[in-house]
């Protein structure tokens, strides 16, 4: 077997990870002090497994890290150091201390074995945990986001209309509603000197698709058209000029609008 094909036998990888047996164990280290290109394959294995020990490592719980101490703890096997022979006491097999001393690595190389793959686990967990909790927090950022573009909206909103009911100009008409809605209601605002008209519906039910509610100004007994309402157009655009009126109604008409209104279709009224 050449150099190569001893590098590839996966021997290296054995020793490192505690598996060789004593035998093999002897002779790749006999290899290694007189092979430089095998004792550079070990010292190449050797960086990569201590590098993916340490790679990308995330920094686990103190309870977490308690654990996996005491799991490696429990593996670990401490050799007792054994006593310089004494005179009266007979020499040392040294081919048994080769064996014991083999040994001894292998038990070493199988603790850091077992420490690199709990610490990869350690750190592959909490590399998951710390995606799952980016992803939940960019969710509850945007959904923030989001509870305050929709608060900011309402606020801004709230002004105008206290910018528009605060005017000495602005006069209110209220609208309650008729006899089959009577829940409902609307807030007329007419400007006494411009003449314009302002409409607040939002406490009316929302428009069904291709229908439009229709504000009418009621003028010597006769309905005028006063401008159709839109939800972007609620209490800051006004929807028409009105010189004079006696009353205000709305009804749901088809989008559009219509040249008279629907009195069946009739919501809210009220007097000026």
């Amino acid at each position: 077997m050449n150099t190569k094909e001893y590098i590839s036998s996966g021997i290296i990888e054995s020793y490192i990870l505690g598996l060789a047996s004593p035998e093999e164990a002897g002779i790749l280290e006999c290899v290694m002090k007189n092979n430089a290109e095998v004792k550079a394959a070990f010292d190449e294995a050797q960086k990569v497994l201590e590098d993916l020990a340490t790679a990308q490592a995330v920094a686990p719980p103190n309870e977490l890290k308690s654990k996996v101490w005491e799991k490696i703890q429990k593996e670990q096997t401490f050799e007792k150091i054994i006593p310089v022979a004494q005179p009266t006491q007979p020499v040392r097999d040294l081919t048994n201390g080769s064996k014991e001393i083999a040994n001894t690595k292998n038990n070493i190389w199988k603790t850091y074995a077992i420490a690199a793959s709990v610490l990869f686990l350690v750190s592959l967990t909490g590399n998951l945990f710390w995606m799952n909790n980016q992803s939940e927090n960019k969710k509850e950022i945007a959904k923030l986001e989001t509870e305050k573009q929709s608060k900011d909206a309402a606020l801004q909103k709230m002004n105008e209309k206290w910018t528009m009911i605060s005017s000495p100009d602005m006069q209110m008409v209220m609208l309650k509603g008729v006899e089959k809605h009577a829940d409902s209601k609307a807030m007329v605002f007419w400007d006494k000197k411009t003449k314009e008209v302002y409409l607040n519906a939002e406490a009316l039910p929302k428009a069904p698709e291709g229908m439009q509610y229709q504000l009418w100004a009621i003028a010597d007994g006769k309905p005028i058209s006063a401008g159709m309402y839109t939800e972007e157009k609620d209490s800051k655009i006004a929807l028409s000029n009105i010189p004079k009126a006696q009353a205000f109604a709305i009804t749901l008409e088809k989008a559009g609008g219509s040249d008279v209104p629907t009195m069946e279709n009739m919501y809210v009224m009220g007097g000026v």
